[in-house]
């Protein structure tokens, strides 16, 4: 992983070789504290570490104190436009401040933020995508979103910031095309030390955007590239959120909570496992400890795996066998029984683990 400044993000390390976090952004109405506090919780029980929030017009300003004092991880105020939001944002606590020093207002309104974000503790994020990008930047480049232009914008817009003495800055570059952001985080990577979050930006739907976003960032996580990320989806922020740990639990990187694995349908499946998988991801999608769960439909792989999973189903024809740490725990239950005697072993040895005397 390629090491890059330190920063710290509220009590979230970034850079300088901590883990990657994973990051969101809530969608409701910021200006209705309620509404945007449970998500915000509903984001943090899923595993978010940090959660950008819209700061769009002084009644959002207005509120900001209040979320970021309630809420139970660090926040990113979202700004474009209105230097006077970013400063409100940064009194009122927030953690950080994504703005672009391009539409902020010029120089006087940039350092009038950076003086508010170091007074305060903010970091600053530079946030620069395919929508945001100066027209002379683009003219140069032959009137098409580039990675060159890209890593030119940011550059010019961490200089504006840099030249007011503020560095506690991150940047990030994001188009909708995966492969262009992939080449602008390579080459930011190359020319600055300073950390990267990185995403896909309109990268679609659950399907649409998982994939793009697994190609893209699984890409840039594999060299070792990105200090923070978000999953971009069109679904709810929780969904983005285990999209990301399903994606650094894939590359090594992290792990946390539930992970099925399950067979493909084919010929030798004896029993229902993609309703029974789908059970037992819902039924313990509130555990937090890393857990590799199996549900397994056939006699061929069954019993291998589960005897390497921390817990598994193996079906049979109108049955199934329970193992819990690679022990058949359970034989022959029927199937409506599968998914209570998977649990209550799961949670007994869970919470005997965390007494430390073991099954």
């Amino acid at each position: 992983m390629k090491k890059t400044r330190p920063l710290s993000l509220g009590p979230v390390p970034i850079g300088g070789g901590a883990p990657v976090a994973v990051q969101t952004m809530t969608d409701t109405d910021t200006r209705d504290p309620a509404a945007t506090l449970a998500q915000i919780g509903r984001a943090a029980r899923a595993g978010a570490e940090i959660v950008r929030v819209a700061v769009p017009d002084e009644r959002a300003a207005a509120v900001l104190r209040e979320i970021v004092q309630d809420s139970s991880v660090p926040l990113v105020a979202d700004i474009h436009f209105d230097w006077r939001l970013a400063v409100r944002a940064a009194e009122a606590g927030a953690a950080g401040l994504r703005i672009n020093p391009g539409n902020i207002g010029g120089p006087e309104k940039t350092r009038a933020v950076a003086e508010a974000a170091g007074r305060h503790g903010a970091v600053i994020r530079v946030g620069v995508n395919s929508g945001s990008l100066e027209k002379e930047v683009l003219a140069r480049h032959g009137g098409s979103v580039t990675a060159e232009g890209l890593v030119e914008s940011a550059l010019n817009q961490v200089r504006l910031l840099e030249d007011t003495g503020f560095r506690d800055l991150k940047v990030s570059l994001k188009g909708s095309d995966v492969l262009t952001t992939v080449a602008a985080v390579r080459l930011w990577s190359q020319v600055s030390d300073l950390p990267q979050h990185i995403g896909v930006t309109e990268a679609g739907d659950a399907l649409e955007g998982a994939v793009k976003s697994a190609v893209g960032l699984g890409l840039l996580l594999a060299e070792g590239l990105g200090d923070t990320l978000r999953v971009s989806l069109t679904a709810p922020p929780e969904e983005e959120v285990r999209a990301a740990w399903a994606l650094l639990r894939a590359l090594g990187l992290r792990s946390r909570g539930v992970e099925i694995i399950s067979c493909p349908t084919c010929g030798r499946v004896e029993g229902p496992v993609a309703r029974l998988a789908q059970e037992a991801r819902r039924r313990l999608a509130d555990i937090t400890a890393p857990l590799k769960v199996a549900v397994m439909g056939c006699v061929v792989n069954g019993p291998g795996e589960a005897r390497d999973a921390d817990a598994a189903l193996a079906l049979g024809r109108g049955h199934g066998q329970v193992y819990v740490g690679g022990r058949r725990v359970a034989a022959r239950a029927p199937y409506e029984k599968l998914i209570d005697l998977l649990e209550t072993k799961v949670r007994n040895k869970l919470e005997a683990e965390k007494l430390g005397h073991g099954d």
